[in-house]
């Protein structure tokens, strides 16, 4: 008959994809990885064939054969709606990979994997921005966090363009002076803003590599460039604004209660940006204890499900002190 397994994680981000088979005890039979998660661009079923890929592969690499699985706990990237949630959920169902099926936005597995009870919130700061709250009670709250149009501001492609924008007005006059006219172009070992415009324009430069500017923007802004550290000083400011209205929103307020930092940009630890964060937040919530979440995600997501399961939380050590 095989091992039987508790949990189905999966963690999925745009670039790469960990999953882990999960015992009832919490013990890790076995992990996989593979590629990127990105159903907007490659469709639904596209997309799910590459979560199959490295569900295979966890199980044929456990020990003893799988019998069945009960649960399968996926955190998905470009999971932004509760209505694509439910639609990637049913994909997901219809593999027959497990007995039941939750999916929700990856920012839940960042949150999930930093605290002991499903109580927090996140923020996360890669190549966007995105915000979860939740507490045991089941309650959550969350933004969209699909661009502009959803009133977000900030992640890495956000700097880049923004640190872009006012370099190029600073070399032609419109805009005021700034060190990014030097420091931008200087990464591509170019020597002026027209020459990166016209590099990025025209694709010699791939449009992919625009996230190299993000480090430039905050050493830029380190060296004491007034423009660079403003630009850095409004992230933080939107990193606060989601963290105190998600805490609002579920009564968190005058509570102590971790709030999550996670995501590259903010797992780098720049002094000013952290400072900043530190002393807007200690003003909206003065309880909140901000910590920087080193565990992986996919732990989270093994959580979640144990969570679902109503595992012993011997199980949840077990499975947490694996990933330690």
């Amino acid at each position: 008959m095989g091992v039987n397994a508790s949990v189905l994680a999966i963690d999925a981000g745009n670039s790469k994809t960990d999953v882990a088979l999960v015992g009832e005890d919490g013990t890790v039979l076995s992990t996989a990885r593979g590629g990127g998660f990105q159903p907007p661009t490659v469709g639904v079923e596209a997309a799910v064939d590459v979560l199959a890929s490295a569900v295979g592969e966890a199980l044929a690499g456990c020990a003893e054969p799988v019998g069945s699985v009960a649960h399968v706990s996926a955190c998905l990237a470009n999971a932004d709606l509760p209505v694509e949630e439910a639609e990637l959920a049913e994909a997901l169902h219809a593999r027959g990979w497990g007995g039941t099926v939750e999916v929700r936005n990856d920012t839940f597995a960042i949150l999930r994997a930093g605290v002991d009870e499903p109580r927090g919130v996140a923020v996360v700061c890669g190549a966007g921005i995105n915000c979860v709250g939740m507490v045991p009670d089941g309650r959550t709250a969350r933004f969209p966090a699909i661009g502009r149009i959803s009133g977000d501001w900030g992640g890495g492609s956000g700097l880049s363009e923004e640190a872009l924008w006012f370099a190029a007005r600073a070399e032609d006059g419109r805009g005021e002076p700034t060190e990014l006219v030097r420091t931008l172009p200087g990464h591509f070992g170019l020597g002026s803003m027209y020459e990166l415009i016209e590099a990025l324009h025209r694709g010699h430069i791939p449009g992919g590599r625009r996230h190299e500017l993000t480090p430039v923007l905050f050493a830029t802004s380190a060296a004491g460039d007034p423009v660079a550290g403003a630009l850095v000083d409004r992230l933080a400011d939107e990193v606060v604004a989601m963290a105190s209205v998600a805490l609002d929103r579920l009564g968190l307020l005058a509570e102590e209660v971790p709030v999550l930092l996670g995501g590259s940009v903010l797992a780098a630890r720049h002094s000013r940006l952290d400072g900043r964060i530190a002393q807007l937040l200690g003003e909206r919530a003065p309880k909140a204890v901000i910590q920087v979440v080193a565990q992986p995600p996919v732990l989270g997501a093994a959580l979640l499900g144990l969570d679902r399961t109503g595992a012993a939380p011997a199980a949840h050590r077990r499975l947490r002190a694996h990933y330690s």
